[in-house]
């Protein structure tokens, strides 16, 4: 099994990963380490374990809009995709009689 090595609010944590996987950790660090700060920055030291919970539940709280956000889009593509379909058989039919008069049209055309 691999490790990162990583840094957060100050602290290094060796974390065990998959294989190839040391980067997207020390990523996801680095951006929970970046919030800690960012929230520092604007309520000061309000304790280490204070900071770190308000760091993930922001996180948390931005995933879970994301996912929601996701969710929404899905439901209108699927939406999009069954009306794409409705005009697309509406389309259908609508070529399937006026070939079907052109081709009336035709055969009483050769019959006179």
């Amino acid at each position: 099994m691999a490790q990162a090595v990583v840094t957060i609010a100050g602290r290094a944590y060796r974390m065990g990963c998959e294989e190839g996987e040391q980067a997207h950790i020390e990523e996801l660090a680095r951006l929970l380490d970046a919030r800690i700060a960012d929230l520092r920055g604007v309520f000061g030291e309000i304790g280490e374990q204070r900071i770190v919970v308000m760091a993930a539940l922001t996180l948390s709280d931005e995933l879970f809009a994301a996912k929601k956000q996701l969710a929404e889009t899905q439901a209108e593509l699927e939406t999009a995709r069954l009306r794409q379909q409705e005009v697309s058989d509406w389309a259908a039919k609508a070529l399937d009689k006026a070939t079907a008069k052109v081709t009336a049209a035709t055969k009483a055309l050769n019959e006179t």
